[in-house]
């Protein structure tokens, strides 16, 4: 996989990139005893971002405190996290601060998720035909990825492309919603159909189609060829409105109405 070229826009999951630091590197403090580790982490990680890619336009974007609309369709999303460490918390604001005196653009909105925002600035880019580099550590994001959006892991730094997407989960990125839909994400509580693994929802998005396309054509779901296809119609059936809620969870909202878009976000 070829590494993009200097992208002019890089859109940064905070909320990865905070979690990371957190859980991936010893606790430090401060001469006053504040915790402090999560901040150095993140700070690196921008600044060797930053000077790999030397973008002339880039936001960082968090997570709003508070509910989204997710919340609101289904309680349960999400609910199966520990609630954040009081040692994480306290850095967010400094960390925030930080970031702006840095002169980079810090993104946060109310009601949705840092997802959608980062989703949102994506389309707009990709649709002007600008590429677009996303870091983040987040699975869901490879639904984002086009000709002009490339995902680099925070974790590994890895860069996944088109193909990148379809070697990691055996679909193309137009259909990583419907995979999400159909097996589930025990990280985001999203509870998916009963029984449907990688195997099986590769092998009907393939075989068939996206959920609707699937739900359009349930007798035929028997005459694809892997394991359980024979008796798959009907539990999914079953669990049709699950399954449909579960795309609504796993789909990221590239629709928002922000007052910025990517031609605005330039570091200072």
């Amino acid at each position: 996989m070829s590494s993009p070229s200097k992208p002019p826009f890089i859109l940064v999951d905070g909320s990865s990139y905070l979690f990371r630091a957190f859980h991936g590197l010893p606790p430090l403090t401060n001469t006053k005893g504040q915790d402090t580790g999560a901040i150095y982490g993140v700070i690196n990680m921008l600044k060797s971002l930053i000077k790999q890619y030397s973008p002339t336009h880039i936001g960082v974007v968090f997570d709003a405190k508070g509910k989204t609309f997710r919340d609101d369709i289904y309680p349960e999303y999400k609910a199966n996290r520990p609630p954040m460490p009081d040692e994480l918390r306290s850095q967010i604001a400094p960390l925030h601060e930080i970031i702006k005196a840095m002169g980079l653009p810090l993104i946060i909105e109310d009601g949705v998720e840092a997802d959608d925002v980062i989703g949102t600035l994506a389309r707009q880019a990709s649709e002007q035909g600008i590429d677009t580099l996303i870091s983040t550590g987040d699975k869901d994001m490879a639904q984002l990825v086009n000709e002009h959006v490339t995902l680099i892991n925070t974790m590994n730094n890895q860069l996944m492309d088109v193909q990148g997407v379809q070697d990691k989960f055996g679909i193309p990125p137009e259909l990583v919603i419907d995979f999400l839909a159909l097996k589930g994400d025990k990280v985001d509580n999203i509870p998916g159909v009963p029984g449907v693994g990688d195997k099986s929802a590769q092998g009907l998005l393939n075989g068939i189609g996206g959920i609707e396309a699937i739900y359009q054509n349930l007798d035929k779901i028997a005459e694809l060829d892997f394991r359980g296809a024979k008796t798959l119609g009907k539990k999914m059936a079953e669990f049709e409105e699950q399954a449909r809620l579960s795309y609504k969870l796993a789909n990221i909202d590239v629709d928002l109405n922000l007052d910025y878009s990517p031609q605005t976000l330039t570091p200072e």
